[in-house]
């Protein structure tokens, strides 16, 4: 059975080239056999999300615009791992109530994955969220989060979305896909 591995390589050089707000553009020389290599990639501070589901089956996504693309994006709650010292569980349920009023009695993680690893060392990680409760929160969403749509989408509608490519989100076709194969 394939299972990625991480490997030390050695790292001869690091320079950052850009200095951005959330990630950096770093170009770094290491050796790989016998030469030495200059790759430049995104240093990202890694991310969450959450894919919520009721009783119902019936999962919590939100329509979001993201610029870069240029498109409404049907996805599911996610963030930055931007508070120092905050776990990944705890970053979870922050940006599932802040995005969606919503927490979850039961939280526990369903997949990991990178998001594009020749460009960037972003990793998310990706909870199931389960026994929903709404709640309070003093949270204000600005920017493209202020008109953002939350609506409850039945897993199979999710799926059928994603395998004709209607969703093209990589947190919520990496979580829809992995939850699907989880309860078939």
């Amino acid at each position: 059975m394939p299972k990625d591995q991480p490997v030390a390589r050695e790292v001869l050089s690091t320079e950052v080239v850009f200095k951005g707000r959330i990630w950096d553009v770093v170009s770094e020389t290491f050796r790989y056999n016998d030469e030495h290599l200059v790759r430049d990639f995104v240093r990202h501070p890694g991310a969450v999300a959450v894919l919520a589901m009721n009783e119902k089956r019936e999962i919590l996504m939100i329509r979001q615009y993201r610029h870069p693309v240029r498109k409404l994006l049907w996805e599911i709650p996610a963030g930055l791992l931007d508070v120092p010292g905050e776990s990944l569980e705890a970053a979870a349920r922050r940006e599932l109530i802040e995005e969606t009023g919503y927490d979850a009695t039961s939280l526990e993680t369903l997949i990991t994955f990178h998001t594009s690893p020749g460009g960037n060392d972003e990793s998310i990680t990706i909870f199931l969220a389960t026994e929903l409760v709404e709640v309070q929160h003093d949270f204000v969403a600005t920017g493209e989060e202020s008109d953002m749509l939350v609506e409850w989408v039945p897993l199979d509608d999710a799926l059928k979305s994603v395998l004709a490519s209607e969703v093209q989100n990589p947190s919520a076709v990496v979580a829809i896909l992995a939850l699907a194969a989880r309860l078939k």
